[in-house]
């Protein structure tokens, strides 16, 4: 039972390891694209700002890669 959740906790950190790492390489390459269908709204000196089209990518890119790391 300890063997099993000491295995989940060492992949859950080497999880969180890794995407602090590629969060520090996209932090050294600048900020996210704007991508076509990103919400930007502008009215007078406020700016509202919603990557979901960004954030989609983003999703569907860490589903897959979890899928390949079940397997």
């Amino acid at each position: 039972m300890f063997n099993q959740f000491g295995r989940g906790l060492i992949i859950f950190g080497a999880l969180l390891a890794a995407i602090g790492g590629v969060l520090l390489i996209i932090s050294k390459l600048g900020k996210l694209p704007k991508l076509p269908g990103d919400i930007l709204w502008r009215k007078g000196s406020f700016t509202f700002y919603f990557p979901i089209v960004t954030c989609l990518i983003v999703s569907a890119v860490i589903s897959i890669i979890l899928y390949f790391l079940r397997r």
